[in-house]
């Protein structure tokens, strides 16, 4: 029973993962809108902006869609992320994600 709930809770914390698989190359062409606030490469330079640069995709994923939704507020991300298809929100994490934070 043990190894069951070990492996079931391993597999949960895996999925986001899973569907955070996008490609980086269309991310970073989706992400000079996102530059303005959070740097070209997610380095943002204000520490009123996160770095988005080596944030784990999921969290990223999650974040962006949780904004889409509602779910997180913010009067100025709430715009960016309407128009964002889940294939966008997937390359922009990816993008993000492979960066280095500086």
């Amino acid at each position: 029973m043990n190894r069951f709930i070990i492996a079931t809770a391993t597999l949960l914390m895996l999925a986001p993962t899973a569907f955070a698989g996008g490609d980086a190359a269309a991310g970073k062409a989706k992400a000079a809108v996102c530059a303005g606030c959070h740097g070209p490469d997610g380095n943002s330079v204000n520490p009123i902006w996160p770095k988005l640069a080596g944030q784990h995709a999921s969290y990223l994923v999650k974040a962006l869609k949780d904004y889409k939704a509602g779910k997180r507020k913010d009067p100025m991300m709430a715009p960016m992320v309407a128009p964002l298809s889940d294939a966008d929100i997937n390359n922009l994490a990816a993008y993000f994600s492979s960066q280095k934070q500086k």
